[in-house]
C-alpha cells in the first residue's frame, strides 16, 4: 500500500499540490457565510494533499489557518453532498442531554464564539486565552474560535487550584480566561495577582459578579466572521508540561504544527475516514483532547465527546453499546479498568477500531481486550512536545509490549548522551531527528526558557527524555524515563511540585518523591518524608491522611501521594542532592527498567 501510494503520489502530486496550495496561500481568510467559497476539490484528493504535507513530502504552505482551511472546506464539501449525513461533533451528558453540529453548524457556532472573543474580550491575533473546562462542547467552540481569531489557546484541567491557576496566568500573561461554576471562585481568588488578565467567560447557566456569560454572549452574536489570515509558523496553543526540576514549562505550537501535523496518524494510526465517529475519553486540559481534534476533523470524521464527569467502566460500555462508535481512544489505565468488566455482556456493534497512549500498555491488558472484544489495541506514543513519534498503525504487524515503529515525518532513533546513534538492542535515549531539518510538526520552543529548550538537544537530536531500545525490524520497547516525572493515569506529575506542597506542611522536614508499581494506575506518587522532631511521634496513619488532604489543597488533587512511607532520612549525593533514582530502584526493584522488553 506505501509502495503504490508513494508511487501514484509521484504522478499525481504536482498537480493537486498546485491545486489545493492555491486554495491554502490564496485564501484570504473571510470565513462569514457571504465569502467567496474556496473551490471544491474531490475530497479525497483534498485529505491526500494534507497527508502528503504531514509526511514531509510537500512543503507546508506559508498561510494556513485550520479553522478556514480545513472546517470551512469541510462545510463546502457537507453542502455538496461529498460527506456522509453524521455530524462532525456529537456530544451527550449522560442524563439525555445531546449537542449534534454537521460541519456548517459547527462553523456558525464557532463564528458566534470568535466574535464574542473579538469583540466582548478585545483578544488580537497573538493574545493568549485561558480554556479549563470540562468536557462541555464550549471547549471545543472556544478552541476553534481561538484559531479563527489568531488569539493561542492555553488549555488547562479543571482540577488546577488556586496556586496553579495564579502560576500559569502569571506565567502566560493571558489576557483572559473561560471555565465554569466549579472553578471560577478560584479564578477570583488570585485574579488580583494576574495584572494581564482582562476579562472572565463563564460557561454556565447562571450569573457571577465579574464575569460575562459565555452561552448568553453567544447567542447575541453574529454568525459573520472575518477569519484571521495566520502564517503557518503563527502560535496555536501553549501546554503547561511538568518537569522534574522548578515549575512546569511553557510548549508552543504553531497553526501548522498541530493543524497538519496529525492528518497522516489520524489516517494511518487512526484509521478515520468521513464515515468514522471517534471517541476519545481524554481530559480536555491535556494535549490528545487537542490531538483528536486535529486529527478527526481534517479527515472528515465526527468528534464523540461523553461528559464523563468521574471515570466509570460500565458508563463507558454502555455508551459503546448505545451509540455507533467507530473508533476508540483510552489511556490503559481505562482500558485496565474495562477488562476488569465482564464484557461478554456487551455488544459494541459499530466499534471496529481502538487506540491507547498517555502511558505503557501492559501486555497482559492487550491480550484481554483482544480475547473478549475481538479488536487489537493499536498503541501510540508522543510528547506534548511533538504530535505522534512512534504508532502500531492500522494492518501494522503489532509486536506485544512494543509502542511500534517510527511515525513519518519523524526520523526516530536510539541515542546516547552525545546524540550518536545506537545500535538495535542498545538501550539509550528516544530522539528525533532536528538537523539539518526541524520538522515542521514540532514545538515551536519552551517559551521564555532558552536554556530548556537548548538543553532538550544533542547533536542532531531532540531527546524525549525517556528510554527505550530498537529491534532489528525497527519497533521500539520503552524501558523507563531519564527524568523522574511520575506518569499516573497519563497525568504527568513533577516531583518537585508535590515536594514543594509536602514542605509547606509543619511536620515535614524534608521530602522526596517518586513513582511506585500500582497494578490500576501503572504508577502512583509516593513520598518518603522525614519528620519535623515535634511530630515524630504522631500517629502515623492519621499523619498520613493529614499530609494527603493537605497536598491535595495546596496542589491539583490528582497530584497529592497515594503512598507516604515516614524515614529517619533520605539518600544524597556527597552535594547533598536528595537520589531519588534510590528510592525509585527501591520501589521498582529489578522490574523497573524491563516491562517491555522485546523478545
Amino acid at each position: 500500500m506505501l509502495a503504490w501510494y508513494t508511487t501514484r503520489g509521484n504522478n499525481m502530486m504536482p498537480w493537486l499540490r498546485g491545486r489545493v496550495l492555491k486554495v491554502l496561500r490564496s485564501a484570504r481568510g473571510f470565513c462569514g457565510p457571504h465569502g467567496q467559497p474556496p473551490p471544491l476539490l474531490d475530497p479525497q484528493d483534498i485529505v491526500a494533499t494534507w497527508e502528503a504535507i504531514s509526511l514531509g513530502r510537500q512543503p507546508v504552505p506559508e498561510y494556513f489557518n485550520f479553522a478556514h482551511d480545513v472546517l470551512d472546506m469541510w462545510s463546502q464539501l457537507e453542502k455538496a453532498g461529498h460527506r456522509p449525513p453524521i455530524p462532525a461533533f456529537w456530544w451527550v451528558s449522560g442524563a439525555g442531554a445531546e449537542v449534534k453540529w454537521n460541519f456548517e453548524q459547527l462553523g456558525q457556532q464557532s463564528r458566534r464564539a470568535a466574535n464574542v472573543l473579538r469583540d466582548t474580550c478585545s483578544l488580537q491575533p497573538g493574545d493568549r486565552m485561558m480554556l479549563v473546562l470540562p468536557r462541555l462542547p464550549e471547549w471545543w467552540l472556544v478552541s476553534v474560535a481561538c484559531i479563527r481569531t489568531g488569539a493561542v489557546m492555553i488549555p488547562g484541567v479543571s482540577q488546577l487550584t488556586e496556586k496553579d491557576l495564579k502560576y500559569r496566568l502569571q506565567a502566560s500573561r493571558a489576557k483572559s480566561i473561560i471555565t465554569s461554576d466549579s472553578l471560577a471562585p478560584r479564578v477570583d481568588a488570585i485574579s488580583a495577582d494576574c495584572p494581564s488578565l482582562q476579562t472572565k467567560l463563564l460557561v454556565s447557566d447562571s450569573s457571577r459578579p465579574g464575569w460575562m456569560n459565555f452561552r448568553e454572549l453567544l447567542r447575541e452574536a453574529s454568525t459573520e466572521h472575518n477569519c484571521v489570515r495566520t502564517k503557518s509558523q503563527d502560535p496555536l496553543a501553549i501546554y503547561f508540561t511538568s518537569g522534574t526540576t522548578g515549575a512546569p514549562k511553557m510548549v508552543e505550537h504553531s497553526q501548522a504544527s498541530y493543524g497538519l501535523g496529525f492528518v497522516a496518524s489520524g489516517r494511518r494510526w487512526v484509521d478515520l475516514t468521513k464515515s468514522d465517529i471517534f471517541w476519545n475519553t481524554s481530559d480536555t486540559g491535556w494535549v490528545k483532547a487537542a490531538w483528536t481534534l486535529f486529527s478527526a476533523w481534517p479527515n472528515g470524521s465526527c468528534i464523540f465527546v461523553h461528559e464523563l464527569p468521574r471515570v466509570d467502566a460500565k458508563v463507558i460500555l454502555n455508551t459503546l453499546s448505545s451509540f455507533p462508535i467507530t473508533t476508540l481512544c483510552c489511556v490503559p489505565t481505562i482500558f485496565r479498568l474495562l477488562v476488569q468488566e465482564d464484557l461478554t455482556r456487551y455488544q459494541f456493534q459499530s466499534l471496529r477500531h481502538c487506540l491507547t497512549g498517555g502511558e505503557a500498555l501492559n501486555p497482559d491488558v492487550r491480550e484481554k481486550w483482544k480475547s473478549q472484544v475481538g479488536l487489537e489495541l493499536h498503541e501510540g506514543y508522543g510528547q506534548s512536545e511533538t504530535v505522534v513519534i512512534c504508532a502500531n498503525s492500522k494492518g501494522m504487524k503489532i509486536k506485544s509490549g512494543s509502542m511500534g515503529k517510527a511515525s513519518p515525518p519523524y526520523d526516530v532513533q536510539i541515542v546516547d548522551d552525545e546524540g550518536n546513534i545506537l545500535s538495535p538492542g542498545e538501550e539509550g535515549n528516544v530522539a528525533v531527528r532536528v538537523r539539518p531539518v526541524q520538522p515542521f510538526c514540532f514545538f515551536s520552543c519552551y517559551l521564555d526558557n532558552p536554556e530548556k529548550t537548548e538543553a532538550s538537544e544533542r547533536g542532531d537530536f531532540y531527546i524525549t527524555g525517556d528510554r527505550a531500545h530498537k529491534d532489528k525490524d525497527g519497533y521500539f520497547w520503552f524501558m523507563g524515563r531519564n527524568d523522574d516525572v511520575i506518569n499516573s493515569s497519563s497525568y504527568r506529575i513533577g516531583p518537585v511540585e508535590v515536594e514543594s506542597a509536602l514542605a509547606e506542611h509543619p511536620a515535614v522536614l524534608e521530602a522526596a518523591v517518586v513513582s511506585s508499581p500500582d497494578p490500576i494506575r501503572g504508577e502512583v506518587v509516593k513520598a518518603f518524608i522525614v519528620l519535623s522532631p515535634t511530630y515524630s511521634s504522631q500517629d502515623p496513619e492519621k499523619l498520613t491522611r493529614e499530609l494527603q488532604e493537605h497536598v491535595k489543597r495546596v496542589t491539583a488533587p490528582y497530584k497529592y501521594p497515594r503512598k507516604v512511607t515516614f524515614v529517619s532520612e533520605l539518600p544524597k549525593t556527597v552535594s547533598g542532592k536528595i537520589q531519588r533514582s534510590k528510592l525509585r530502584s527501591q520501589e521498582w526493584g529489578e522490574t523497573r527498567g524491563s516491562p517491555r522488553k522485546a523478545p
